[in-house]
């Protein structure tokens, strides 16, 4: 059969048919996967078994790829190791591509797990970068190694990735700049983030940053990994940046405006500080000035990147660990918050339905930026309490709602519900129709250099005020 006999009446294209086939090499395979997509359309790879690929398959605009039941493809690395199974062609030139679908795809990783980039930043070992309506079902992985995200999106538009099972030590799911998207029905058994909403990044983990809104995070089970216990179930990650000046001091990961771009220094995790006397202007690619590595990251001119308008439902938390952590990073990997810019706020986050079903006694929620309002309805804690801490580059962390709606407490004895360790920050804690389960159960808030504002239903508090 001829690739143009292959393209039947219905508008499906067998793959099989441009000698994408178990049989086959990687290399072949990935080659003919590429020829088959190539033209668009619906690519069908319906033949059960394992299909070895060995380098990474470019997706244009309007092309759904389907894998069939019993269909895995596996990455062997014939040609030397390689990141990325499936990208989208305009990821290569920052050009939207639109309408994709990948759906049943089955991937064994196969050791093959290397940060080689095609797209500085992007990580992915399925990874789309300035795409706009892609919707990823089906997916599993179970293999996932230290290197790679399991699916790594950034810069889109309209994205839903639903019915997935990633298992293994690295990220899930790891989401960049973006607006309007849906994660729905997975399962997690990740050693590092089951989910990340980085709006700001590593330089190494995102080749963007800016703001994530708009999103709907449901139906979810964060199983325990017994071979690495790092990351949080959900990093909410923001940051600010300044205008390049002559002389500052600039450090791995820092961003700066510059010309009507954003730059960012690529260097090694060291600690090292940098002088920067030359003004970066080049429009592309990386330069390195006054020592330092200089990458044109976005032409786009933003000076904060923030998550708002998230809603989290139904979710189930076996993996012992911080479940929620909204805040900068500031270690030797990367500053989110440059000195003396303008304070972010992240924006209207909502827990419906959230579960702690593991007994360690970790935070529930971990706050470490301004953020306005979180709202928790639902949630049924253990001894997990809710945590505002100091990040030591800001000086200003303004007021934040902390609503808790019909929430269940399991903890008998005394509890830690709400710590503020910031210094000046005013916290408003409100709760009601609240649960207690056991007569044990005593509340404490505790407002440290901050000031909390209580308004509550729990025993131990009594609708106090500190």
């Amino acid at each position: 059969m001829t690739p143009h006999e292959a393209q039947t009446s219905f508008g499906f294209t067998d793959a099989a048919a441009f000698g994408f086939v178990p049989e086959a090499r990687g290399l072949d395979n990935a080659h003919a996967l590429q020829r088959a997509v190539d033209g668009g359309g619906t690519v069908v790879v319906s033949r059960p078994g394992i299909y070895r690929i060995s380098d990474t398959v470019l997706v244009g605009s309007h092309t759904s790829l389907i894998f069939g039941n019993n269909v895995i493809l596996e990455k062997t690395d014939e040609a030397g190791a390689f990141s990325h199974v499936i990208l989208n062609k305009g990821a290569l030139t920052k050009s939207c591509d639109e309408r994709i679908v990948i759906q049943g795809l089955e991937l064994r990783v196969n050791s093959v797990d290397v940060r080689k980039f095609k797209v500085y930043g992007l990580r992915g070992q399925l990874a789309f970068f300035h795409v706009r309506d892609v919707r990823i079902s089906g997916f599993r992985c179970y293999d996932l190694g230290d290197e790679q995200f399991g699916i790594h999106v950034c810069t889109f538009e309209d994205l839903v990735i639903e019915d997935v099972v990633v298992k293994g030590l690295k990220d899930g799911v790891h989401l960049g700049r973006g607006k309007r998207f849906m994660i729905r029905d997975a399962v997690f058994e990740t050693g590092d983030d089951a989910i990340a909403l980085n709006a700001h990044d590593y330089s190494v983990s995102n080749p963007e940053i800016g703001w994530i809104e708009d999103g709907v995070i449901e139906n979810i089970r964060d199983l325990e990994n017994s071979a690495k216990n790092d990351g949080y179930f959900c990093r909410i990650l923001a940051g600010a940046w300044v205008d390049w000046q002559e002389g500052m001091m600039v450090r791995r990961s820092d961003t700066v405006v510059s010309e009507g771009r954003l730059y960012r220094v690529h260097s090694e995790p060291d600690g090292s500080l940098y002088r920067s006397v030359t003004r970066p202007t080049h429009e592309a690619g990386s330069v390195t000035l006054d020592g330092i590595n200089w990458s044109a990251v976005q032409d786009d001119v933003l000076y904060t990147a923030c998550v708002r308008n998230v809603t989290f439902r139904n979710i189930s938390l076996l993996m012992p660990r911080v479940s929620f952590s909204i805040h900068f990073d500031n270690d030797i990997y990367s500053r989110s918050y440059y000195p003396g810019a303008q304070i972010p706020k992240q924006e209207q986050l909502v827990l419906e339905n959230v579960r702690v079903l593991h007994h360690a006694p970790l935070d529930f929620l971990r706050v470490a930026t301004p953020v306005d309002v979180i709202t928790m309805s639902q949630c049924s804690l253990r001894n997990n309490p809710i945590r505002f801490l100091d990040c030591s580059e800001l000086n200003e962390y303004g007021e934040t709602h902390v609503n808790l709606i019909g929430c269940v407490f399991r903890h008998a004895g005394e509890m830690e519900v709400v710590t503020n360790e910031v210094p000046e920050k005013e916290l408003t804690f409100s709760t009601s129709a609240t649960v207690e389960l056991s007569d044990a159960f005593s509340a404490v808030a505790t407002s440290g250099p901050g000031r909390i504002v209580v308004n509550s239903d729990l025993t131990g508090l009594n609708r106090r005020t500190e």
